[in-house]
C-alpha cells in the first residue's frame, strides 16, 4: 500500500481504494486512454459518502495531490490529454435520488446517480429529463455536467446549464459549496453553475445537482427527409421560419444517412412531440414541405421511431474505448449544411456529422484509418471561418499529440485562466486538460 492509500483508507475504508493490479479493469482501460501510458500509478478512491469526498480532497490539498474527478469515467478520455494525477476520485458511489418534487418539476440527486437509472424513476410520474449523452447507460449527472453533454432535444428543451437549478460541489481544499437551489424561480448572485457546466472538472467536483423536468408528451413523430443538400437546406430554412415546434431537428451527412440506412443524399431528422393531433399535422406539413422541394420523406412512429433515435447517437459514439475520432462543433446555424457537405468532401463519405438546426451544435465521427490530422485542421478552419470551433473529444493519443485538441481561437484565456487560479490555485483539479493547457 502506497503512501496515498495510507492516508486515504481510514476516511474511506480499504473496499473502496484501488491502485496498481487491484484498479478495476475498466478503469484501468479508460484511464490508459485518457493519458497515453501503459502503466497506471494513480490511486482511484471512491468515497460513499458527501463528507468523506470532502476528508479525501482536504487531504489532496494537504499534500499537494493532483486529482482527476470522474463518474463511472466512460469520458476520462475527452478533451486534453493531461498529465497522470496522483488520485482519481470516482462519484460513483454517490448514486442517491435525494427528492423529486413532482409538483415543481424538479429532481436533486448526487452526481453518481446514473441517467439510465433516474430516467425509469421519473417516467412513473410522467416526468423525464431531456437529455440524451453519450454513453447513456453509464453516464453520470456529474459528468453530463462537467462536459457540457445533451443531444438532439436541445432543439425544444436547452443546454444541460439552461436545466440546472442548483448544484453541490467540493472545492480544491476540500470545503463544500452550493449555488441555486431546489426550485424553478430562483435568483442567485454569480451563476456558478454555468460555469461549472462544460469545466472538466477543473473548477471543483459535482456533489449533489438539481435539474428541472418537463412533462412526458402524448405522442411523437418523426419525419426524415433525405436528398440533395440545397433542397435539405431550404427545408430546414422553412421549418425553423414556421410556427413549427419540434423537439428535436437534426442535419445529418450523406454518410451517417447511409450508416442508418434511411435514405441517399443529405438528411434532416425532425421530431414533433405533443398532442396526437398535433403531431400528425405538424409532420404532415413538414413532409409536404420536403416533397415539394424533391425529398424523399418517411414518418417514424412507436417502435421504428425509438429505434431510429437510440441508434442515431450509437453511430457517433460507438463504444468508450472505440479508436474511433469524435469531435465536437459548431458553426452559425445557417452554414450548417455546407458544413455537412464540407465533411462529406474531405472524407468522401465516410465521415458521420450532425449538427442541431436549431443552435449550429454538432457532433462527428472520423476513422484514423481514412483520415489524417490534417483533414481535422481543415474542418476546423471552415467552422471557425463561420464563426464556430472543432474541438477534439476522443481519439487515440497518437492523433490528439498532433494538433491542439481544443483550437480555441477566443480571447478569453486569461479570464479563464484567472478564474481557474480563483478556484484551484495549486492547479490540483484536471490538470493541464482544458483550453490552453489549464
Amino acid at each position: 500500500m502506497n503512501a496515498i492509500a495510507q492516508t486515504l483508507t481510514p476516511i474511506v475504508g480499504d473496499s473502496n481504494i484501488y491502485q496498481g493490479d487491484t484498479l478495476p479493469p475498466l478503469w484501468q482501460e479508460r484511464l490508459k486512454r485518457a493519458y497515453g501510458v501503459d502503466t497506471i500509478t494513480s490511486t482511484l478512491v471512491c468515497p460513499t459518502t458527501i463528507p468523506q469526498l470532502c476528508q479525501v480532497m482536504e487531504s489532496a490539498n494537504t499534500h499537494n495531490w493532483q486529482v482527476l474527478p470522474g463518474g463511472n469515467g466512460s469520458k476520462l478520455a475527452w478533451a486534453g490529454v493531461g498529465k497522470p494525477v496522483n488520485v482519481v476520485i470516482s462519484t460513483q458511489n454517490l448514486n442517491q435520488v435525494i427528492d423529486h418534487a413532482v409538483g415543481d418539476l424538479t429532481v436533486t440527486a448526487q452526481a453518481g446517480v446514473k441517467l439510465a437509472d433516474l430516467q425509469p424513476i421519473l417516467l412513473k410520474t410522467n416526468q423525464f429529463l431531456p437529455l440524451e449523452p453519450a454513453y447513456p447507460e453509464s453516464a453520470t449527472l456529474g459528468g453530463i455536467i462537467s462536459t457540457a453533454d445533451s443531444g438532439s432535444w436541445r432543439q425544444r428543451y436547452g443546454g444541460v446549464r439552461d436545466m440546472l437549478l442548483g448544484v453541490s460541489f467540493v472545492r480544491s481544499d476540500g470545503q463544500l459549496a452550493k449555488a441555486g437551489g431546489r426550485v424553478v424561480k430562483n435568483v442567485a448572485g454569480y451563476d456558478l453553475m454555468k460555469l461549472l457546466t462544460g469545466a472538466y472538472g477543473t473548477l471543483g467536483i459535482i456533489t449533489e445537482v438539481t435539474f428541472r423536468l418537463y412533462p412526458v408528451q402524448e405522442a411523437s413523430g418523426t419525419v426524415v427527409l433525405t436528398g440533395d443538400a440545397d433542397a435539405v437546406a431550404s427545408t430546414t430554412q422553412t421549418l425553423l421560419a414556421s410556427a413549427l415546434t419540434p423537439t428535436a431537428a437534426d442535419l445529418l451527412s450523406s454518410g451517417l444517412v447511409k450508416q442508418l440506412d434511411i435514405g441517399q443524399g443529405m438528411g434532416l431528422m425532425v421530431r414533433f412531440q405533443s398532442v396526437t393531433k398535433s403531431v400528425q399535422e405538424q409532420s404532415s406539413r413538414l413532409l409536404e414541405v420536403g416533397q415539394q422541394l424533391g425529398l424523399q420523406g418517411t414518418l417514424y412512429q412507436d417502435n421504428d421511431e425509438a429505434s431510429l433515435w437510440q441508434s442515431l447517437p450509437e453511430q457517433i459514439w460507438g463504444m468508450p474505448q472505440s479508436t474511433s475520432i469524435t469531435c465536437k462543433i459548431g458553426v452559425v446555424p445557417t452554414a450548417a449544411v455546407m458544413t455537412l457537405t464540407v465533411l462529406d468532401t474531405l472524407t468522401s463519405g465516410t465521415g458521420l456529422g450532425l449538427i442541431h438546426a436549431g443552435t449550429g451544435l454538432g457532433k462527428m465521427r472520423l476513422e484514423p484509418e481514412t483520415v489524417k490530422p490534417e483533414t481535422i485542421l481543415k474542418m476546423r478552419e471552415h467552422c471557425q471561418s463561420h464563426s464556430g470551433f472543432l474541438t477534439v473529444l476522443e481519439a487515440p493519443i497518437s492523433v490528439k499529440q498532433q494538433l491542439d485538441v481544443w483550437g480555441y481561437s477566443g480571447n478569453a484565456l486569461d479570464i479563464m485562466r484567472q478564474i481557474k487560479h480563483k478556484f484551484d490555485p495549486k492547479n490540483l483539479l484536471s490538470p493541464n486538460r482544458f483550453v490552453g493547457d489549464i
